[in-house]
């Protein structure tokens, strides 16, 4: 047993090492619905495997907590291991996929900090001439931090269920209606500045939408959503809410020069506690990639969105930000990489006794770099600097802490 570990959770690691254990996710053609097994590294008759183990962070952490300097920040050693697998088995024309992955969270000094983080995902996609059904749950068990507004380590389990079903109406032209339920759940010890998370976030969101997709090429798809969300807390109305979303979005293919995809779009979000102000514009999830001349790769992951806050006087923020990365191969198996990301947020503040809180803005950045190098196919072996920064008006909410260390990831 790993000091600080349950048992359980190291057990499932052990039993993932053997299929030589990050996922290298494949994930399913966004045309066809079919997952896309051409990357996986195991086949067995009808299934495929993906395993692969990385080690993150192996190095110093100098601001375990995120205190402010005059705390005295402390200091010490940590490191990540992740052993995943990325799984999925054909049976008759439906498949089923998955994804299994461990976090082993290690701290030298305070052991209070270690952890075993595990995230799971099961779905099963039924295609039946030009109906097709999909089906699937995510589970996830942690104990990391929610967002860039908690800093402390808080254990919460998160459950997910979905379902769809998607016709075709033309040759590259589909229809959906898909639900989703998905429940939040804090340990009842779970707590940040005296305030318990389980009491303040604890919540079961519901999502109904109906959507259009177009392939407009072979690479790439084109839709349109409309999203309807009801957000009901268990412990704390005054955070209950409805939605409404319209979306566009863009998927690209892996092949594609551009990976990934983008949805923009408009929220109507409306607090039903009067005292709560609502929210209108724009929102947005943007994860795209693009590789220039085989030797430069830009990555850029976009967000904003609503998202709820612990504070009472401030039941929710904007969250606006984006990361970029720029990964350029030096020469042979060496490679160079920066990072820079910017986030803020932007709280909005309950009317109380009639009067309104001072709304205001948090600033989160982040830098950080790395070399490189490939030895073969399957291994990189990195050394990384990063440092992230937040400021505000509330002196216990400021940080900057540094991190750097090594990274091996190692896919079978």
């Amino acid at each position: 047993m790993v000091e600080g570990v349950p048992l359980s959770s190291t057990r499932i690691a052990v039993l993932l090492l053997p299929l030589a254990i990050a996922a290298s996710a494949v994930g399913a053609n966004a045309q066809t619905g079919v997952p896309d097994t051409s990357k996986a590294r195991l086949r067995i008759g009808p299934l495929y495997l993906s395993p692969s183990v990385s080690l993150t962070n192996a190095g110093i952490d100098t601001n375990v907590f995120y205190q402010p300097d005059p705390l005295a920040p402390k200091r010490d050693f940590t490191m990540t291991v992740t052993p995943a697998a990325a799984i999925w088995l054909r049976l008759g024309p439906t498949w089923f996929s998955g994804n299994v992955k461990q976090d082993l969270v290690y701290y030298k000094t305070y052991a209070s900090e270690r952890a075993s983080n595990n995230a799971d995902q099961l779905s099963w996609f039924i295609p039946i001439n030009r109906v097709s059904f999909t089906l699937g749950g995510d589970y996830l068990n942690t104990r990391d931090r929610p967002g860039y507004e908690i800093d402390a380590r808080s254990q919460r389990t998160e459950v997910r269920y979905n379902g769809a079903i998607e016709v075709r109406v033309l040759s590259k032209t589909f229809v959906s209606a898909k639900a989703d339920v998905h429940k939040v759940d804090f340990d009842s010890f779970a707590t940040f500045e005296g305030v318990n998370l389980q009491e303040a976030l604890n919540r079961t969101t519901t999502t109904v939408n109906a959507g259009l997709r177009h392939n407009l090429t072979p690479l790439t798809t084109i839709s349109f959503e409309v999203l309807r969300g009801e957000d009901r807390f268990t412990y704390s109305p005054v955070r209950d809410s409805d939605s409404t979303e319209t979306i566009v979005g863009a998927h690209f293919d892996p092949s594609a020069l551009i990976k990934g995809s983008a949805r923009v779009g408009y929220k109507i979000f409306t607090p039903l506690d009067a005292g709560v102000p609502d929210y209108r514009g724009a929102v947005a999830d943007v994860d795209v990639n693009y590789v220039a001349f085989g030797t430069t790769r830009l990555a850029v992951q976009a967000l904003r969105d609503v998202e709820y806050s612990f504070e009472l006087e401030a039941p929710y923020y904007v969250q606006t930000g984006a990361t970029v990365s720029v990964t350029q191969q030096i020469f042979g198996p060496v490679d160079v990489v920066a990072r820079f990301g910017a986030h803020t947020l932007d709280y909005r503040s309950a009317v109380t006794s009639g009067l309104r809180a001072i709304d205001r803005t948090d600033h989160v950045r982040s830098y950080g770099g790395g070399l490189g190098y490939h030895m073969g196919r399957n291994i990189r072996v990195g050394v990384n600097v990063d440092q992230q920064r937040r400021t505000s008006n509330v002196l216990l909410r400021r940080y900057d802490g540094l991190r750097f260390g090594t990274a091996v990831t190692y896919e079978y």
